[in-house]
């Protein structure tokens, strides 16, 4: 990214025990490139100091609407000038109360009210004050003030308790804050996106899977929502959390895959198969658990269904995307694949190269021919592909 590209954000911080995860807001979004200026409630700089959000940003920390350091001494005017977002995380129900009915009697809400970019907010509270009706009042006040609410997330809060109200971690607000300044090209569009590996059991404890950790598809799931598409996501067993917005439909076996992908494909206008499916399964699966006796175990496989050929083989097929981990003669045995199954474009990599890696890179085959992507952190690569997808469907290949 050009100087002329660097994006600059405003974080304001609230009080709350989340603000611990700004500090690693404000890492992540240095790494990306991002200038991050933070301004602070007075409740905040008790549970986090400002020191290190300067240390992290590498600039001065606000918290004082009597500031004389900003120009003119109007913090309020000159800190809202020149960003391109304004993110306030983490965002409390006091906070949002204010915001929703145009109060400033702080810096930070003070600064809401005389920005001249988007506001998003990630809320964290505790449940039941994010269950309030006055909190869903005002949630509900600001979304129609196009505000945008990123969260909160359901799990074990600093309390004890256990339920809605924790803010989302601080990868998922760098991926949303990003997805503000990225263009909408699949705006409108349906992209079902399948994802992970496949469990293909022997018996009632044991199975055949695979290597794949599920991260290029969830990653391309998040890059298609990025693009503006709705996006259904049909995941085999992974570890990791499913993006924001995605329909996520869970699944173990290949042929549960399958028959997912089958009830969502109608109406869908893109099909980008990431996972890594079973070819195989196991003809008679065992009932009960399979025990030791010192004998060779053999087992019958029998092939499973093929989601992708069959998808592509429909009569009102959607543009379809095929990927192939391949672990040698890349080039041949991709495009021979691709004229096979007869796809518009095909993704292909070195299977020991990107397996559970965090970085990916990969080979586009299309009628054009072939196009590498650099090795990149995934998520930057799945941004990569969904453009190139999103150039050859507007053009109707």
């Amino acid at each position: 990214m050009s100087d002329s590209q660097i994006k600059r954000i405003l974080l304001g911080v609230t009080g709350g025990i989340a603000a611990y995860k700004a500090a690693e807001l404000v890492r992540l979004l240095k790494q990306r490139n991002i200038e991050v200026q933070v301004a602070m409630t007075e409740a905040a700089c008790r549970f986090v100091a400002p020191a290190t959000f300067q240390a992290l940003s590498g600039n001065p920390v606000f918290s004082d609407l009597w500031d004389e350091r900003a120009a003119g001494g109007m913090a309020h005017i000159a800190l809202t000038r020149g960003f391109d977002a304004a993110l306030i995380a983490p965002a409390s129900a006091d906070f949002l109360a204010k915001l929703s009915h145009g109060l400033a009697d702080d810096l930070l809400s003070t600064l809401c009210l005389a920005r001249a970019c988007p506001l998003l907010v990630a809320p964290a509270m505790n449940r039941e004050m994010w269950e309030n009706p006055a909190t869903q009042r005002n949630l509900a006040q600001l979304a129609d003030d196009g505000v945008a609410v990123l969260g909160p997330a359901s799990g074990e809060q600093a309390c004890g308790e256990t339920g809605m109200g924790r803010m989302l971690e601080p990868l998922a607000l760098a991926d949303a804050l990003e997805a503000v300044w990225q263009a909408k090209p699949l705006q409108g569009k349906k992209v079902l996106i399948t994802a992970g590996p496949t469990f293909e059991a022997i018996d009632p404890v044991r199975g055949i899977t695979n290597a794949s950790s599920g991260k290029m598809g969830y990653a391309v799931a998040q890059a298609a929502l990025d693009a503006g598409a709705e996006v259904v996501l049909v995941s085999g067993p992974t570890c990791l959390t499913p993006p924001l917005r995605a329909k996520t439909i869970k699944v173990g076996s290949a042929q549960e895959m399958f028959d997912a992908v089958e009830r969502d494909v109608a109406g869908c206008d893109i099909f980008i198969g990431v996972a890594a499916v079973a070819d195989y399964r196991v003809a008679n699966v065992s009932p009960q658990k399979i025990k030791k006796d010192g004998q060779h175990l053999t087992l019958e496989l029998t092939q499973n269904p093929d989601i992708l050929a069959n998808v592509a083989s429909r009569p009102d097929a959607p543009f379809c995307v095929g990927f192939a981990a391949e672990s040698e003669n890349l080039y041949e045995n991709a495009e021979a694949k691709r004229q096979r199954k007869k796809l518009p474009l095909l993704a292909a990599n070195l299977a020991q190269h990107a397996i559970g890696s965090d970085d990916n890179e990969l080979v586009l085959f299309d009628d054009g021919g072939a196009h590498p992507l650099p090795r990149a952190p995934k998520n930057i690569v799945a941004r990569q592909l969904i453009e190139h997808v999103a150039n050859l469907y507007s053009r109707g290949r």
